[in-house]
């Protein structure tokens, strides 16, 4: 129960845009959790891969990523449902293409964690 109250919270604070990082927070406080949506390996791969290009095929991801398709099906797919990624079904001939762009909220999220883990770096270095 106080996981799924974590993970809606979580989500809450996706989709409000909360840009909060570590040094936002006095040393008491306790500061924002990362995002455990783009902190599992393969998805911030995927978010970091779609961040640097405008879009990548479902066959460029997989090479990029060293990964097997169920894998990235799996990892995507998690990403579309938080709406951090859209992924467009077309066909090229006759071949199916799946091509994957970050969103505008997923840009959002990308660098609110990427700020989170300077905090984070910076922190440590301070002590």
């Amino acid at each position: 129960m106080a996981k799924q109250s974590a993970l809606r919270k979580e989500q809450t604070q996706r989709e409000s845009g909360d840009s909060r990082t570590l040094r936002d927070f006095p040393a008491e406080a306790a500061p924002p959790a990362l995002d455990r949506l783009i902190h599992e390996r393969m998805r911030l791969g995927i978010v970091s891969a779609l961040a640097v290009n405008e879009s990548l095929t479902f066959s460029e991801l997989k090479k990029l990523m060293k990964t097997t398709d169920g894998n990235l099906s799996v990892h995507a797919r998690k990403l579309e449902d938080a709406r951090y990624i859209t992924c467009t079904k077309s066909f090229d001939g006759r071949m199916p293409k799946t091509e994957y762009r970050l969103t505008a909220m997923g840009r959002r999220a990308f660098e609110r964690y990427v700020a989170h883990m300077e905090a984070l770096i910076e922190a440590t270095r301070g002590r």
